[in-house]
């Protein structure tokens, strides 16, 4: 079950490399260059995800792996926290830790961090205590607690850093603004938006942009998105003392919550990075069902323990009942192992084919790929043969 929680992103250098030689900032208390002064930054993605928080069914009964795995469903809006500069400190690596402790009476969460301002401490804080509320446990039972880490390296492909110049520092405006804009994304809930491109010009005597076009999207939702932004950037505040700037913005969106055909569209690169959010869902799925699967184990061993001892014939019904819920569980562990394999083997595909067209960029996200797939087949595995012998297992009424 750790492994589920554990399960570590791809480290995708590769794919992000594009962009990082065209969208890269300074960085921390780095010196800033002169090509990095008239750079445009300030363009990392966005997931929809900060809008449409995923409703993740919580398990009736609270278990470590159900809080583990429910603290790991936020993480990428744990993420969206640190893309502004003011919840973060100078360092380029932020780190924080959730602490989540279950009573009988209330779930509590206590955020700590390295780099972490109180800001940022404050936008992590109500998200864990609005999304991730597991059930109470019951009257008198031991409290249940689990940490996670997670770790942010600012860059210019996950983060906003203003004061490199003033056409950065737009465009850092419009990435903040992005959570707030949620209504242009009412048509994609659970599907991933194209990727927009629109042109903006800043001149010294507006006090908001003097154009903001977007290129066609290719589609008709596509193109309404594109015309709500485009009202919500032509309205933001513009700062320019040198007499006119053009530029383009490049809108990247990612949706934790969309499933693997919703992401078709993306191009292959961006889908790849698509699929490495969904894996972290999908790991955050196998996690609760293993921890649901464990009260449930608990409790039938409990009642064949009562059985050995007693041999009363009438907790038969109780004895029943018990394994079936067990089975139940062990089916969802499974059902999630198996999504899980099914976004690796698409992830997979994915670096498989890019690596024909830049073997030097992709190999390293193929091995790790290949190697994420074969530990959740085993995984898969193992836990089919634990159905197996739950289910064998099961009580089964005799009329001879």
């Amino acid at each position: 079950m750790l492994r589920r929680v554990a399960v570590a992103s791809v480290v995708l250098t590769a794919a992000c490399a594009g962009q990082q030689k065209t969208e890269g900032a300074a960085q921390g208390t780095q010196p800033t260059s002169t090509e990095e002064r008239v750079r445009i930054t300030n363009q990392p993605p966005f997931d929809l995800v900060a809008c449409f928080p995923r409703e993740t069914a919580v398990p009736d009964q609270t278990s470590q792996g159900v809080v583990l795995g429910s603290l790991l469903a936020v993480r990428p809006q744990v993420q969206e926290c640190l893309v502004d500069p003011k919840n973060r400190g100078p360092a380029p690596t932020t780190k924080v830790s959730v602490k989540t402790t279950v009573t009988d009476q209330a779930t509590t969460h206590a955020v700590t961090g390295e780099n972490l301002t109180p800001e940022g401490t404050a936008c992590v804080q109500k998200l864990v205590d609005t999304a991730v509320q597991p059930a109470l446990l019951a009257k008198g039972a031991q409290p249940v607690e689990a940490t996670i880490p997670f770790e942010h390296t600012a860059s210019g492909l996950n983060s906003v850093t203003f004061g490199i110049n003033e056409g950065s520092d737009f465009t850092g405006a419009v990435r903040l603004g992005l959570p707030t804009w949620c209504d242009c994304y009412a048509s994609f809930k659970d599907k991933v938006p194209p990727t927009l491109t629109a042109k903006v010009k800043l001149v010294k005597t507006n006090a908001t942009p003097a154009e903001v076009t977007f290129e066609p999207s290719g589609s008709t939702e596509g193109d309404q998105v594109s015309a709500c932004l485009q009202q919500k950037m032509a309205a933001l505040p513009a700062k320019l003392s040198t007499d006119e700037l053009t530029f383009a913005y490049r809108f990247v969106h990612f949706n934790s919550q969309a499933s693997e055909a919703a992401a078709a569209t993306l191009p292959s690169e961006l889908r790849f990075l698509q699929l490495d959010l969904v894996r972290t869902q999908r790991a955050a799925d196998a996690a609760m069902a293993d921890g649901a699967r464990a009260p449930a184990a608990q409790a039938f061993a409990e009642v064949v323990e009562r059985y050995q001892k007693t041999k009363n014939y009438k907790l038969f019904d109780e004895l029943e009942s018990k394994c079936n819920a067990l089975v139940k569980a062990d089916a969802r562990v499974v059902e999630t192992i198996q999504a899980r394999q099914a976004t690796e083997q698409a992830a997979l595909a994915i670096a498989q084919e890019m690596k024909t067209k830049d073997a030097e960029g992709w190999t390293d996200a193929e091995a790790a790929t290949q190697k994420n797939l074969d530990e959740t087949m085993k995984e898969l595995t193992e836990a089919q043969k634990i159905a197996t012998q739950d289910k064998s297992a099961c009580p089964k009424k005799s009329y001879k």
